[in-house]
């Protein structure tokens, strides 16, 4: 073997060592960044407003015409651990006031999505149905900038 080739096998071989030792470099920094820093989804929050335990499926609707309102309440609400899996207008655009409707059996996912909000228990209506899939319906009202969504 000449000494080009031999100069050229030992470059190649330092080659995918410096490559194989950057990848387990960035593998083991993955390794100890995953117990380090767990998941938010898996902690509990000391913040009252935040969902803890079960996740409730929502959908937000825009009861007062402002555009882009419901996407707005709906980043804010998965941000607090809620699950928005619809988001529309409501029939009209008249809602002074923003309520929560309860479709499920279990009244306190209502109340839930009210208290994360700070949505008056008056607010709070139940119609139940089997039909529905979701646990609550949002609608937001003309009184928007007065709910916890900062």
């Amino acid at each position: 073997m000449s000494d080009n080739q031999r100069e050229s096998n030992s470059f190649h071989l330092n080659a995918v060592i410096s490559f194989l030792s950057v990848l387990l470099f960035l593998l083991i920094a993955a390794l100890v960044a995953r117990f380090a820093y767990p998941r938010i989804q898996n902690q509990r929050s000391a913040d009252p407003s935040r969902l803890i335990g079960d996740v409730i499926q929502l959908e937000v609707l825009n009861g007062c015409g402002v555009p882009g309102l419901a996407d707005q309440f709906t980043t804010k609400l998965r941000e607090y651990g809620f699950d928005v899996v619809e988001t529309g207008n409501f029939e009209n655009f008249d809602m002074k006031e923003t309520v929560v409707i309860a479709r499920s059996q279990n009244r306190q996912n209502a109340h839930r999505v009210a208290k994360a909000l700070g949505i008056a228990d008056k607010n709070i209506l139940i119609e139940k149905s089997p039909d529905f899939y979701l646990d609550a319906t949002l609608v937001i009202g003309a009184n928007y900038e007065n709910l916890n969504i900062k």
